[in-house]
């Protein structure tokens, strides 16, 4: 077969090359499933399974559709692509539809683990009463788990259950020894949503509305602090511009992990520096980590730290490609410095920074690891939510939700926030690239 030309033939060894991945997985986890019930196989058997189907189906592919041999270059990259990029996409959109947690996680309870006496066509004698045992009332249709000492194990349901005695769904090919309740999850449709609109003034209003002042102040402090730095050091007769650069751009070099730990002891209400220094001026001590609005006031301070030389360094960029000859030119009219800053600078720096701008806003949007090791979404504040607290953002509260939510893991509702914060971010960017034009092709 020739190998059609063009977009048609591009689009049709893509498709064959994600038929081939996705089959080898499939094929892959049938069979590991399958054999798990003969052999106890360790999780990482799937990846050496769908190699062993890969390669072979590789092998025929080429030989049905000679011209895909060239591009099997691109299996690793798609490989990883679907693996880190659209499973887990696919994952949380799933998620955000089930009650899927820490306690309904789909796996075996062994809390509830108990011991087969007897095994009596598909009933099971057990070593207590199933309610009790299984902890389930009735226990009817309730998912378990039978396996043996030796590591096979066959998932079925509960048909029904009387005293010490269960009636099992289907029966292992095996004789089970053990058997434990299914921490079953569900589909729940829209409940997570609805949930999330009912608290919406407890959680979802509040968190957006700073959610999108972090950000919008976020890049109006770093663009003015970095752009007027930028522009300062910019000026070719200033003496040790070069040493000015290298000190303002010390803190955007240091790892902000460690950076942002300095400032949570900086910022200290009994025993950090600032308020030290604050004292000894006269002025009582600032509760930067512990009031709600103090603390609003430090993450911008210290994402302003963070950030301003990202902004200084762009603005250094994009003024050195304004040529030198437009400002002799502006003198030679007459105008003043301030003239041919308006009228020059300003508006040749509007098109090379407003992408820069816009991408900011959208990292800082989603800008977890500031909250999170800063203030941890905290402090409290009356009339919140326990995940959902002063300084926390959309981010940090799916975070919080998914992970801490009262020790019971809300995956499902933290993917379900999730889904909202993509609809949002995707929403917001819309807008701005509508209003400032940055998409718009330039004739």
């Amino acid at each position: 077969m020739k190998h059609p030309q063009g977009i048609r033939g591009f689009l049709l060894s893509l498709g064959l090359l994600l038929f081939l991945l996705l089959a080898s997985v499939g094929l892959a986890l049938f069979a590991f499933f399958t054999l798990e019930v003969f052999l106890p196989l360790p999780g990482w058997s799937i990846l050496l399974l769908s190699l062993a189907f890969l390669v072979p189906g590789a092998v025929l592919l080429a030989r049905r559709f000679p011209f895909l041999s060239d591009w099997y270059y691109l299996l690793p990259a798609l490989s990883f692509l679907l693996v880190f990029t659209v499973y887990p996409i696919v994952l949380t959109l799933y998620l955000a539809f089930t009650d899927y947690s820490g306690a309904r996680n789909g796996m075996p309870d062994r809390s509830t683990e108990t011991r087969v006496l007897e095994v009596k066509g598909k009933s099971l004698v057990l070593e207590g009463p199933a309610r009790e045992a299984l902890r389930c009332d009735p226990c009817q249709g309730v998912p378990v788990e039978v396996y043996t000492q030796a590591g096979q194990r066959f998932r079925t349901r509960v048909l029904s259950e009387e005293g010490d005695r269960i009636v099992l769904e289907a029966l292992p090919p095996f004789t089970p020894q053990y058997v434990a309740k299914i921490n079953a999850f569900r589909f729940v449709g829209f409940r997570n949503f609805a949930y999330i609109l009912s608290q919406a003034g407890k959680a979802l209003i509040p968190v957006f509305g700073w959610n999108v002042a972090f950000a919008t102040l976020t890049v109006l402090l770093n663009a003015l602090v970095g752009g007027v730095l930028g522009i300062l050091l910019n000026n070719k007769a200033l003496r040790l511009r070069n040493l000015y650069r290298t000190l303002l751009i010390v803190s955007w070099a240091l790892p902000g992990v460690i950076t942002v730990q300095v400032w949570v002891a900086l910022l200290n209400y009994n025993f950090g520096a600032i308020n030290r220094l604050l004292g000894v001026l006269g002025i009582y001590p600032i509760p930067w980590l512990l009031d709600p609005d103090w603390a609003k006031v430090a993450v911008l301070l210290v994402n302003l730290w963070l950030g301003f030389p990202y902004m200084m360094t762009a603005t250094l960029g994009a003024l050195s490609t304004i040529p030198d000859e437009l400002y002799e030119a502006a003198r030679v009219d007459g105008a003043s410095p301030w003239q041919a800053f308006l009228n020059i600078t300003l508006p040749l720096l509007r098109q090379p920074m407003t992408p820069i701008l816009l991408s900011s806003f959208a990292f800082n949007f989603n800008n977890f690891y500031i909250i999170y090791l800063l203030t941890g979404g905290g402090p409290p504040q009356e009339g919140r939510l326990a995940t959902a607290q002063a300084t926390d953002i959309l981010i940090s509260w799916a975070y919080k939700t998914a992970f801490t939510a009262e020790g019971q893991s809300a995956y499902g509702l933290g993917a379900a926030i999730s889904l909202l914060i993509f609809l949002l971010t995707v929403a917001i960017s819309l807008v701005n690239f509508r209003l400032t034009g940055a998409l718009r092709e330039v004739r």
